[in-house]
């Protein structure tokens, strides 16, 4: 199994330390070629504005976009932000894939970044301790997105459309190493439906 971190800004380096730690083969992901061969994706936190401009620079959204539409990708933080198909009036390039409503910096700044521990689906009885920086949220979902994890107050943080999973937090930044499990298993899950 090869998993490709995009690594145009942003949390990449977290993102292949834990794969890596699963002893999964994780490779940086900066040019269309570079997808080539992988099993799966994620798109890393980091300023989802930011991410769009580097992609749209070096010719990316469109095979982004055919990757995503049929192989497993993540999105976190800033990649929920990426991978939505309505993040309200915000002009800025999106692969537009997850049938999901996203509030950008829906916590504000910086200053008012936080942890919670989170009850997440598929992850068993333990909470997950969430990171959250500057972090989106889900506002609204349509048919066939599941609801995976949401916050005390009800606000959505973690979703799933078929092969395409979004939380709106940093588990690359915890110790532990669950949704990444969770990833993983989606990729051999893909493969087994598709070959």
């Amino acid at each position: 199994m090869k998993i490709g971190v995009l690594a145009l800004q942003g949390a990449f380096i977290e993102h292949i330390k834990k794969l890596r730690e699963l002893g999964v083969e994780a490779v940086e992901v900066r040019l269309p070629e570079d997808l080539d061969g992988l099993d799966g994706l994620i798109i890393p936190g980091g300023e989802s504005t930011t991410i769009g401009k580097l992609a749209v620079q070096y010719g990316l959204v469109e095979p982004l976009r055919r990757f995503a539409q049929r192989k497993p990708t993540w999105g976190t933080c800033a990649g929920m932000i990426f991978l939505a198909k309505d993040i309200g009036n915000d002009r800025q390039p999106l692969l537009g894939l997850m049938d999901v409503t996203v509030n950008r910096n829906a916590f504000g700044r910086q200053i008012d970044s936080f942890e919670a521990d989170l009850s997440i689906a598929g992850l068993g009885d333990e909470p997950f301790h969430a990171v959250f920086i500057r972090a989106p949220v889900v506002t609204d979902v349509h048919d066939g997105v599941e609801v995976l994890a949401r916050l005390e107050d009800g606000r959505i943080v973690a979703v799933r459309e078929g092969h395409l999973l979004a939380t709106a937090f940093h588990p690359e930044l915890t110790n532990d190493r669950r949704l990444h499990e969770y990833f993983v298993d989606l990729i051999r899950h893909n493969k087994a439906e598709n070959g």
